[in-house]
């Protein structure tokens, strides 16, 4: 015979198209947004302050002239100076600056102009408001002009200059914190995710600002850990920012790619919205027997620990002299677990109410077959939307001006594990990434003009 139980159900039916929904307890309803209650991860980025950027800074916080009095036989003298550009390099982990320095000092009898050399020792710090200074700063002024080895007086010109140039030094600052600030603002602002229907949100809410040893090559290089609570909501639960907080030094910073636990909380009605992408406008034509039978508008909720499905069975029915339009609700409870990046109900099975009304239809092969149509269809494979959010977040974290320019790349994404709860689902989510910014940011060199065409 060509029939089958799930005919024999239909012919059941056939008096009485529509039967009533057999279901297991929901859940009292409550309040509140979905916690992801996330772990604190770090987001880890390498700075670097070019040596050019830093001999800028440099050169334009020292002054390039000066002038000033000195005694001499009794009575004030006066001088003045002024210096070219200062030329920087690294060694043993301080910067040295190099300059050279004409002076010109009023002498009883015209003016004497001779030559300086001025070199200065410096160790960069980065302190906790985010500036650049110079500590243990050892100025040198000398000169190879025979006349000033014998004019003692003049000599004390050496020493007015240098405690100037030292005083200047000690004051520099370089402020890395508007750069900084605009990367935060980054991180902190809520990232759109469209997830199918769904409409949700990753947020980076950083806690702290960590920074490792600075290490001295062509440059001041240092790296930096963002520590963040980062999550996702469903829908998006964002709240304000705080303040930008204090930059601390600590005596290591793990480097190279970092990865951080990413915890999405859902609502089950956003859940259900996501889960609509596997259906073809709302339909899902699950039966080759009867191609018009099909599932539609899924609900998901929790109950008693298990993930209860809930998809509405409709469509008319032609066969062996059978004409009837079948339309009801059934229900199917099982884990959600996750395999490859897909979320799955392997064990989905029909609920025991549901069970006992296939029972009583004689019909409970096909409805295992009903269940396990369920569970192909009800794979939601995140392969395409995680890519997708990779690309989203590499380019929201990529991005810079004349001051400092950030690069973000995220390598992996990888669904880790998702669990029930009363209101709510929670799934945790590894993104694994790279990240850098360099200080000022290098000007792009400009194109060369296209050779001219041979004739």
């Amino acid at each position: 015979m060509r029939s089958s139980f799930l005919f024999l159900a239909l012919v059941a039916l056939a008096s009485c198209s529509t039967f009533g929904a057999v279901y297991p307890p929901r859940p009292p309803s409550a309040s509140g947004a979905p916690t992801a209650d996330p772990m604190p991860s770090r987001v880890v980025a390498h700075v670097s302050v070019t040596s050019a950027g830093l001999r800028s800074a440099i050169d334009d916080a020292v002054p390039r002239t000066g002038e000033g009095s000195f005694a001499l036989v009794g009575t004030q003298r006066k001088y003045k100076w002024d210096r070219k550009p200062f030329a920087v390099s690294f060694a043993q982990g301080r910067v040295i600056l190099t300059t050279s320095v004409h002076a010109n000092v009023d002498m009883p009898v015209g003016s004497l102009d001779f030559p300086l050399d001025v070199r200065v020792v410096a160790e960069p710090v980065v302190s906790t408001e985010y500036k650049v200074k110079l500590q243990g700063t050892e100025v040198k002024v000398a000169s190879a002009d025979r006349r000033l080895r014998v004019a003692d007086h003049v000599a004390g010109v050496f020493d007015t200059i240098t405690a100037e140039l030292n005083a200047k030094l000690k004051d520099f600052t370089y402020d890395v914190r508007p750069s900084l600030e605009e990367a935060y603002a980054r991180l902190s602002k809520p990232i759109e995710l469209p997830i199918g229907d769904a409409r949700g949100c990753a947020t980076l809410k950083v806690l702290a600002i960590e920074a490792g040893p600075t290490i001295i090559a062509d440059g001041l290089e240092k790296d930096l850990a963002l520590v963040v609570a980062p999550e996702v909501t469903l829908p998006c639960a964002a709240s304000a920012p705080p303040p930008l907080p204090p930059f601390a030094n600590v005596a290591l910073v793990p480097p190279g790619p970092f990865t951080i636990t990413v915890p999405i909380a859902a609502r089950y009605d956003e859940l259900a919205k996501a889960m609509t992408t596997v259906f073809t406008d709302g339909k899902y034509f699950f039966s080759t027997e009867f191609p018009n039978l099909y599932l539609e508008n899924p609900e998901v909720y929790e109950s008693q620990g298990l993930v209860v499905l809930k998809v509405h069975l409709k469509g008319p029915v032609h066969k062996f002299g059978i004409d009837v339009d079948l339309e009801g609700d059934v229900f199917f409870s099982g884990h959600l677990t996750v395999s490859d990046n897909e979320l799955q109900i392997p064990d989905l099975e029909q609920t025991i109410e549901t069970k006992n009304f296939f029972l009583s239809l004689k019909a409970l092969t096909d409805g295992q077959k009903i269940r396990d149509q369920a569970r192909a269809s009800l794979r939601l494979d995140l392969s395409d939307r995680l890519k997708a959010v990779r690309e989203k977040l590499s380019t929201e974290l990529t991005f810079g001006g004349p001051a400092a320019c950030f690069k973000g790349s995220v390598d992996k994404i990888e669904l880790l594990s998702a669990h029930s709860h009363g209101t709510y689902l929670r799934a945790y989510v590894a993104v694994t990434a790279r990240a850098s910014a360099m200080l000022p940011c290098p000007t792009a060199p400009a194109a060369s003009a296209p050779a001219p065409a041979t004739p």
